[in-house]
Order: C-alpha cells, then sequence, then structure tokens
C-alpha cells in the first residue's frame, strides 16, 4: 500500500456549499455524481456528468482534494498527485 500525499493528509471535513451542483443548479441542468471539494465546500458534478464542474473547479481554483458525496461512497481523490484515499 503506497503513503498518502500531503493533499490527501492535510484533507479535512467541510461543509457542502449546496445540496446539488453549485453551477449545473444555476444553469437548471442535472448531473451523474457529485464531488465535495474539501478546501473550501464547492459542490460540483463528477466527469461523467457533461458538463464536469468539479473537474473545472479545481484547474479554477488549484484546490486538490475533492470526496465523493454519493450515498455509500466515502473515498477522496487528489488531482494533483492523482491519487485516491478509500
Amino acid at each position: 500500500m503506497s503513503a498518502l500525499c500531503e493533499h490527501l493528509k492535510k484533507a479535512h471535513n467541510v461543509k457542502p456549499n449546496t445540496n446539488g451542483c453549485e453551477e449545473c443548479l444555476k444553469m437548471g441542468d442535472d448531473w451523474v455524481h457529485l464531488r465535495l471539494c474539501l478546501t473550501c465546500g464547492h459542490v460540483g458534478c463528477c466527469d461523467d456528468s457533461k458538463n464536469q464542474h468539479a473537474t473545472k473547479h479545481y484547474h479554477a481554483t488549484k484546490h486538490p482534494v475533492i470526496r465523493s458525496i454519493e450515498p455509500g461512497e466515502s473515498w477522496e481523490w487528489c488531482f494533483v498527485d492523482e491519487m485516491v484515499k478509500d
């Protein structure tokens, strides 16, 4: 098992800003799965969603870690080091 990157080690729980993808809600669009930015609480849609707002949020802000907020999932992903924490 590999060691966690520094971003995943430093990630902490934050409160989601919304109950759905922030940008999709504003656009009146839909999404597939939701991801939570563990830096600021931004909720974005996953890469399987047509708008891919979680990844777009990372590119705009460089906030490194997201967590799935889908029921039954608790994994975290570091964009910088491309590492997952189950």
